[in-house]
């Protein structure tokens, strides 16, 4: 399964994306003999409004991805139950599993009604530079978790 990670607005160079691609690049050593194939970021620019936002990313779903909107109302998920989401999505065959995050103003209708899966960090609004961070830290947690690696520890 490919992991794709997409994004309104780009990252200069800076803590917050060494950060991110850290732990990216962890998630693919890890989750390589686990099945996932890649884990990527792919970045589109902001502007112009949500329509158009919204229309940049969903341009770059994979047809027939599943797709996971990062949205503060979200469904909340420990990241053992975060781990074995993913793995079940890779069991059952799921060849792209994409994550959206929106720019500051939100989610435009186009997104909203072709993406209705949420997910959320908690309660709180967090910065998206590093909700990007924290999505690509979990996603690293999830497969250390599977792959017994003594990174998690609860």
């Amino acid at each position: 399964m490919r992991i794709t990670i997409l994004t309104v607005g780009r990252l200069k160079s800076g803590p917050e994306r060494e950060l991110c691609e850290d732990y990216l690049d962890r998630f693919r050593k890890a989750g390589r003999a686990l099945g996932y194939r890649s884990a990527d970021l792919i970045e589109t620019d902001s502007g112009g409004g949500l329509d158009a936002e919204a229309e940049r990313l969903v341009a770059k779903l994979p047809q027939g991805a599943h797709a996971i909107r990062l949205d503060e109302f979200g469904k909340e998920h420990r990241s053992t139950a975060f781990s074995s989401y993913l793995a079940r999505l890779r069991d059952q065959g799921t060849p792209d599993l994409c994550f959206l995050i929106g720019g500051a103003e939100g989610y435009g209708a186009t997104v909203t009604q072709a993406v209705p899966e949420t997910m959320a960090f908690g309660k709180q609004t967090w910065p998206h530079r590093l909700v990007r961070a924290m999505l690509a830290e979990q996603l690293y947690r999830a497969v250390s978790i599977e792959a017994g690696l003594p990174y998690h520890k609860a």
